[in-house]
């Protein structure tokens, strides 16, 4: 099973988006099985996909709770191929316990959680919050490829240097596998901003896909609809540029 986080400090970056779409198109095009992790206390992954609840397990359990059986927690959705591992605001009473108990491991609470279900997906995608949080921590720990969505404006940047630190962090200190496959650049528009500011990330250092995904109000349309952008409006711009997305990460052997 290939992780992947998807991760920005900065919110409205499309981060949930690009999460639900690259499950989808995963499982619609390449029919591959895919475990989508919700680590966002507003829990919009979970509410996109119907399994968003205070009644049941969610990932507050599985980082708090001795030797539970992640399998006990782990949702089914209307996608066949698709599983979700929930969250609501019950993650942030979540990530405060986890910093207070001193008794077990506070960093690989996930990646050991993981590890039970591994053979039964072919990826499992972490749509995290725009924090550096311990259940973040544990995301990176987890996973072997981290996304950065950058939507272009004049914050855009704010915190790359400070996300970028902590990526390092992890591969120094718990997961060296860990790699940065880039910067994927959403809500694109032609203009010079746009333009320049993917300039200054090549000229900073930073990866950047080639694929751009194009701004699209049809994109906030399907967060209403609760529907992934590719099935809500498949001929979009917003929808072709995440299935090219998909397919340039994947021949790149990132898939792998």
């Amino acid at each position: 099973m290939k992780t992947i986080s998807v991760i920005n400090l900065k919110g409205g970056v499309a981060k949930t988006i690009t999460a639900i779409s690259m499950a989808h198109i995963l499982t619609a095009q390449y029919q591959k099985r895919v475990l989508l992790v919700d680590n966002d206390k507003q829990g919009n992954s979970s509410k996109t996909f119907g399994v968003h609840s205070y009644d049941e397990k969610s990932l507050s359990d599985v980082l708090t709770v001795r030797r539970l059986d992640i399998r006990e927690v782990i949702q089914k959705t209307r996608f066949g191929n698709i599983d979700l591992l929930p969250a609501n605001m019950s993650l942030i009473r979540a990530n405060m316990d986890v910093m207070m108990d001193s008794q077990r491991p506070q960093q690989t609470r996930l990646r050991s959680a993981l590890e039970p279900v591994s053979g039964n997906y072919d990826f499992c995608i972490i749509d995290n919050a725009p924090d550096i949080n311990i259940s973040v921590v544990n995301a990176l720990v987890a996973s072997d490829v981290v996304i950065i969505p950058v939507r272009i404006d004049e914050y855009a940047f704010d915190g790359l240097d400070e996300l970028l630190e902590q990526i390092g962090n992890t591969q120094d200190d718990l997961n060296p596998g860990l790699y940065l496959a880039g910067c994927l650049i959403t809500s694109f528009q032609r203009t010079d901003a746009d333009r320049q500011g993917e300039v200054w990330l090549r000229e900073k250092g930073y990866p950047v896909f080639n694929t751009h995904i194009r701004y699209s109000e049809k994109v906030t349309e399907s967060t209403f609809a609760r529907s992934p952008i590719v099935e809500y409006s498949p001929r979009s711009g917003a929808a072709l540029d995440y299935a090219a997305f998909v397919k340039e990460f994947l021949e790149r052997g990132m898939g792998l």
